[in-house]
C-alpha cells in the first residue's frame, strides 16, 4: 500500500485480481488525479480514470504524453504495452447509440489492460434483423456486455442466443417512465433469460471489470466451467 496524504494506493490489487487499481475521477482535484496516475504508473500497469470532466481531461493529456482523454467516455488512460496471451474475447454490444457513452467506458477500460475487445453498435430489439444479423459473430465472444436503455430488453433477447456469460448495462437513456435507468435495471433484473448479470446503471466500468475477472478464470475442460481463479 503506497500512501500520502490524501491517498493510498493498493499497489497489489493486480496480483489479487487481475488488473489494477482504477481511479474514480468525479469529485477528484487535477492534483489528486496526477498524484494517483504517477504512482500506478511507477508500477507499469494501465491507468484508468473513470468520470472526467473535459477540462480536467485535457490537462491530464497534456502532462501525461502517452495518455489519452476520450471525451465520449469521460475516461483518461493510458495502456499497459502487456498484452493478454490468451484467446478470450469480449464483446460490447449496445442497443442505441445514446448508450454510447456508457459502452465506450467499458471499451476504453478492457483496452487499456490489454484485452482484446471490439463494439457492436445499435443493433437493438425495435429492428431486431440489425441483431439477429450479428449473431454467429455473438457466438464467438467469450464475454458479451450488453449496454441497454429504455426498456432494457437487449440483455434477454441476446440470453437466448449465446452461451457466454451476459452482463446487462441499464443506462440512464429514455423518456421519464425510464426513471433514469430503473425501468431497464428492473427489467434486466427480472429477466426470464437465466444467468445473466446485471450492474448498476450506467456501469460501464464496473462490467468492464466483472468481464475481465471472467476472462482470468483457467477454464477446466473436464469440467466444464467450473475453475479456480487464474491470470490471463
Amino acid at each position: 500500500m503506497i500512501k500520502t496524504k490524501e491517498i493510498n494506493y493498493d499497489d497489489s490489487r493486480h496480483e489479487r485480481c487481475g488488473f489494477p487499481e482504477f481511479i474514480y475521477g468525479e469529485g477528484k482535484t487535477i492534483g489528486q488525479l496526477e498524484t494517483v496516475i504517477r504512482e500506478i504508473r511507477k508500477s507499469g500497469h494501465a491507468v484508468v480514470a473513470t468520470r472526467v470532466e473535459k477540462k480536467s481531461g485535457k490537462k491530464l493529456a497534456e502532462t501525461f504524453k502517452d495518455g489519452c482523454y476520450d471525451q465520449k467516455s469521460r475516461c483518461f488512460y493510458i495502456k499497459t504495452e502487456k498484452k493478454r496471451a490468451n484467446a478470450n474475447k469480449i464483446t460490447i454490444i449496445t442497443a442505441g447509440t445514446c448508450d454510447l457513452p456508457v459502452a465506450y467506458e467499458a471499451l476504453r477500460t478492457i483496452e487499456a489492460c490489454g484485452y482484446r475487445c471490439n463494439l457492436i453498435s445499435d443493433v437493438g430489439v425495435a429492428g431486431i434483423h440489425r441483431l439477429m444479423a450479428r449473431v454467429e459473430e455473438l457466438r464467438k465472444a467469450s464475454v458479451i456486455i450488453a449496454v441497454a436503455g429504455m426498456e432494457g430488453a437487449l440483455p434477454s433477447v441476446l440470453g437466448g442466443l449465446v452461451s457466454c456469460p451476459v452482463i446487462a448495462v441499464p443506462t440512464s437513456v429514455g423518456y421519464g417512465a425510464s426513471l433514469n435507468g430503473l425501468s431497464a435495471m428492473f427489467a434486466m433484473l427480472n429477466s426470464c433469460a437465466s444467468g445473466i448479470t446485471v450492474v448498476n446503471v450506467d456501469n460501464g466500468f464496473g462490467a468492464a471489470c466483472a468481464a475481465m475477472r471472467i476472462c482470468n478464470l483457467d477454464f477446466c475442460p473436464e469440467i466444464g466451467l467450473e475453475g479456480h481463479a487464474g491470470r490471463a
